[in-house]
């Protein structure tokens, strides 16, 4: 029998008195062996367990984690009490102001300061919801094209379905690493919760975050008091619509979802890596799963339609809260003209909501809509004034489409159908008997 313990050499053969690597045929050393098991423990050991409410196809510990060390890596300082207290007072004198401009009263119970990290807290159970169907689909996708990389005799096979398990794993810990990245670059550059047009703060709160306002007053000669109302006056705005058109909430999910439905995710980048990989090299594997994923939305007639549907939605949102803001800031803030023109500006070259949307949901807002949008709720106000604008907002059935955004005018002086129109038919005792609410209280047919 050979002295030969387990691979290593007797001592004293010359150069072949040190211990031979027993990893070395599998392409690395003991040590890259033992690193690449470590960051395979991290990323599953990560994954959310059965029965966990943050479980889903998409590692969102992993993704919280990346996107906070993104923001801290660059400095992201605890908010200090001077801060807090000149944000809270900035949105409670942006919701008086708003009581002039709007029917709909203030959203705003909790007014609050946020550095980036928090930002990255509080709105990741929203994003969660909004970006779970896509991560789903990319999960799947790339389980699958790993799962038939290479040749698996049969004798292996009953290890094969673990083994694509984890690769299924190891695909969730990689989206969810793209996810990180996505928010720890968006909560670089966000200045309150409502920038993206999400409901993404909690219920009841509006937020500024210092660090993003300053970053947007950076060059535009406007005063730092200014430039914090003139966005606490935007945010507040978003969260008036938020907390009081109670079916909007679920309509932006859901038509942010339908979307989602029909995107395909091109795969070619790594279905390339992985042509002949040899699936019991997890070293290889990784490398694999770090190839280059691409959203693509399909060209079908339901995609379209889930297409408009959202753009529309959001772009009416965006242009509400401009024309309000705009309307009510013009007489009180000097730099409301300059100041406005930075939020156009910063929208027109790719902002983070374009960027984000590209990256975690496969759509690209287009800024066109957003100006046809503001262009009809400014008509609208001329026309029906400021309770017939706002009473647009009473029903999805009664929010412009896309083909009204063509054509703003004609949308706003068709005053005899929203006259005509019973709006007691949409209370929530109707609704209710139409199909009931769901469990948060929102109207199942909303996104519909």
């Amino acid at each position: 029998m050979s002295d030969t313990p387990f691979g290593f050499n007797r001592p004293g053969d010359g150069d072949d008195d040190k211990p031979q690597d027993p990893f070395k045929a599998m392409g690395g050393d003991m040590q890259q062996f033992a690193a690449m098991l470590h960051r395979f423990a991290d990323m599953i050991g990560s994954q959310g367990a059965p029965g966990d409410p943050d479980a889903g196809p998409l590692n969102w510990d992993l993704a919280k984690n990346i996107a906070r060390h993104s923001v801290v890596e660059q400095g992201d300082p605890s908010i200090v009490d001077a801060e807090r207290r000149q944000v809270e007072e900035a949105l409670r004198l942006a919701d008086l102001w708003l009581d002039e401009g709007t029917t709909l009263p203030a959203g705003i119970q909790k007014p609050q300061a946020w550095s980036r990290s928090e930002w990255i807290e509080q709105t990741l159970p929203v994003w969660a919801k909004v970006c779970d169907p896509i991560a789903t689909r990319m999960v799947e996708s790339m389980g699958g094209a790993l799962g038939g990389a290479g040749d698996i005799p049969a004798e292996m096979q009953a290890m094969a379905g673990p083994l694509i398990g984890m690769v299924k794993q190891m695909a969730g810990a990689m989206v969810g690493g793209q996810a990180g990245q996505a928010l720890g670059a968006l909560a670089r550059e966000v200045v309150g919760s409502a920038d993206v047009g999400l409901p993404l703060a909690p219920d009841g709160v509006g937020a500024l975050l210092p660090a993003g306002v300053d970053a947007f007053g950076a060059g535009l000669e406007v005063s730092d008091d200014e430039v914090r109302l003139y966005l606490a006056l935007r945010e507040a705005a978003h969260q008036r619509l938020f907390a009081h058109v109670p079916w909007l909430r679920a309509h932006i999910l859901r038509a942010v979802e339908d979307y989602a439905r029909g995107i395909t995710v091109d795969l070619s980048g790594i279905e390339q890596a992985v042509q002949g990989l040899d699936i019991s090299n997890p070293e290889a594997i990784q490398e694999a799963l770090g190839g280059e994923i691409s959203l693509q939305p399909e060209e079908t007639p339901q995609q379209k339609a889930a297409l408009a549907r959202l753009e529309t939605t959001l772009a009416l949102v965006e242009g509400w809260v401009d024309t309000v803001v705009n309307e009510v800031a013009g007489g009180r803030l000097p730099g409301a003209v300059k100041l406005a023109e930075a939020v156009r500006r910063r929208r027109a070259t790719g902002g983070p909501a374009e960027r984000t949307f590209a990256t975690l949901v496969g759509l690209e807002l287009r800024p066109r809509r957003l100006r046809e949008a503001a262009t009809l709720w400014r008509t609208l106000t001329e026309v029906r004034g400021t309770q017939g604008r706002d009473a647009v907002w009473e029903h999805p059935d009664l929010l412009p489409t896309a083909e009204d955004l063509d054509n703003p005018e004609g949308f706003a002086q068709n005053k005899s159908e929203l006259d005509d129109l019973d709006i007691s038919a949409f209370t929530n005792e109707d609704r209710a008997d139409e199909g009931g609410t769901d469990e948060d209280g929102d109207d199942p047919k909303a996104g519909s």
